[in-house]
């Protein structure tokens, strides 16, 4: 999950390179499943072939030590754009009140930069304020300021930064149901009072094989708010071991929420919440589940790539 109140980020200019995609290979535990048959360039070129801005992934600075992980992540034509998991949160730039350090930020921007992919072209600047009902969640700016500190977050940034877009992010607003109408609402109101709102982030943990039915109708009553939004953090969890039929129902969900952003024009981009189980947060906040990203563990393309990428080409899964 996400938690950037005020994320400060940069945009870098895009272009296609060539990157030569490392081999892959199968260890012994990975032999008895099935892996990836798609022989592509990568998941953001073929993104950007379809007109959406870039297929990304959020990282975090641990894992920047495993040079097999490194060697995948900054190959731009798999991923065009890099989410900072945790470098770029509150405690992580002011640990202390009135202490801030950005090392651990400047690291994974300098990281983007580099590889000529986008650093989240946007700031998320208010996360998850909305309980499962519909209702506020209640939290320190909440509690001292009710709703006044979300307008007041969004001023503010604006006034920071006056070219960069403005989102608002969120779990469980993927699908029609009374969290995605009350943020609808709550958009609305904001624009209402000429309080500066440009899009909206669809987080998108999801279950395999309980993957919403609704998820195209959703986007499309975000879409007609006449802002954009973008699907920020997905992954798709199992409950563990994994099996040959828990890996096809995967490809077939990844490829459904893929193709829901493509049929949205509003929908800039998709972004998985890192992209190999290995680093996946899943295990440790759900035990017993996992296995919810493209990559396994070993770093082999899994099904779900596979229906990634069917999803981008328009091909039928």
């Amino acid at each position: 999950m996400a938690f950037f109140p005020l994320l400060a980020v940069l945009a870098t200019s895009v272009s296609l390179r060539t990157v030569t995609a490392l081999p892959q290979t199968a260890s012994a535990t990975t032999a008895a499943l099935p892996t990836a048959t798609a022989v592509v360039p990568g998941l953001n070129y073929l993104a950007r072939n379809t007109g959406k801005l870039y297929f990304g992934t959020a990282t975090d600075n641990p894992e920047l030590n495993d040079t097999t992980y490194t060697g995948i992540l900054e190959n731009y034509l798999h991923f065009g754009q890099i989410t900072p998991a945790n470098s770029m949160k509150w405690d992580a730039i002011e640990p202390e009140p009135g202490v801030f350090t950005f090392e651990a930020g400047d690291v994974i921007a300098e990281l983007a930069r580099s590889n000529g992919m986008i650093l989240r072209d946007v700031w998320d600047v208010i996360n998850e304020p909305l309980n499962d009902d519909g209702t506020m969640r209640e939290d320190v700016f909440y509690d001292t300021l009710g709703t006044s500190y979300i307008e007041i977050a969004l001023r503010t940034a604006r006034a920071a930064d006056p070219t960069v877009k403005l989102y608002i992010n969120d779990y469980n607003i993927e699908y029609v149901g009374n969290k995605s109408t009350a943020m609808q609402n709550l958009i609305k109101e904001l624009q209402a009072n000429d309080v500066p709102i440009d899009g909206v982030g669809l987080e998108s943990h999801f279950i395999v094989g309980e993957v919403p039915t609704t998820l195209v109708e959703n986007m499309q009553n975000f879409a007609a708010l006449g802002i954009e939004f973008a699907i920020t953090e997905l992954d798709i969890r199992m409950e563990l071991p994994e099996t040959p039929e828990l890996l096809e129902q995967q490809k077939s969900d990844f490829y459904t929420v893929v193709s829901a952003c493509l049929a949205v024009p509003q929908c800039v981009g998709v972004t998985v919440w890192d992209w190999t189980d290995k680093y996946s947060w899943i295990p440790s906040s759900f035990p017993g589940w996992g296995a919810a990203t493209p990559w396994d563990a070993d770093f082999v393309r899994k099904p779900a790539f596979d229906g990634i990428a069917l999803a981008f080409e328009g091909q039928p899964v």
